[in-house]
């Protein structure tokens, strides 16, 4: 099933931010509490945004390749990660592409694709390599965002969703949680985000 969220929907909704508020966006919250004991290797970071979690990756040792649907998002990422910066950023749709390789790592945060959430996290799955880690971060969407979206039913995921499928026999759960997080500079908005962590058993 089809959504909203296409190529032109974040093409616009990254022209609708100015590149300033994009490169002083901080990678989130969670990326380093759920990733500081695992060793660097490979990882993609699906739906990547502004690219603040890949930057961070790449600053911690890992060889990064970030990919998004918007040119627009890509391209402040770019500016904002500098040459210095060992991150491959990839213009894709995620519906559709392969990356044709595994990765130690795949992760995602708020990554909103034009298909189900729940079958975009079964795609990205099959792309940890094994003994591989895989990183879900999404919003559990219980009201309006508070930026006039109102995402379709299929657009969010509970973490007792997203860990049924993951079959036990090739997945280790580490994380499985649903907490509440103050957005900075939010005025009092509160978001539900969903917190997912998986290793692919070797």
């Amino acid at each position: 099933m089809t959504f909203e969220f296409d190529k032109d929907y974040w093409e616009q909704h990254w022209q609708d931010r100015d590149g300033g508020t994009m490169a002083g966006a901080p990678p989130n919250p969670y990326l380093a509490r759920e990733l500081e004991d695992l060793r660097p290797g490979t990882a993609l970071d699906a739906g990547c945004g502004s690219g603040a979690e890949a930057i961070w990756l790449a600053g911690h040792g890992w060889q990064v390749t970030a990919a998004d649907i918007s040119a627009e998002a890509l391209t402040h990422a770019a500016a904002r990660g500098g040459s210095a910066t060992a991150v491959e950023w990839v213009e894709a749709d995620l519906t559709t592409w392969d990356p044709g390789r595994r990765f130690d790592l795949v992760m995602t945060h708020y990554a909103h694709p034009a298909m189900s959430q729940l079958a975009f996290y079964d795609r990205i799955a099959r792309w940890v390599a094994p003994g591989g880690t895989l990183l879900i971060v999404g919003h559990l969407h219980t009201h309006d965002s508070g930026h006039g979206d109102h995402p379709p039913a299929e657009a969010s995921a509970t973490a007792a969703t997203i860990t049924a499928r993951l079959d036990d026999d090739a997945w280790r759960i580490v994380t499985a949680d649903e907490q509440d997080r103050a957005v900075a500079g939010g005025h009092g908005t509160t978001l539900r985000d969903v917190v997912v962590r998986a290793e692919r058993r070797a």
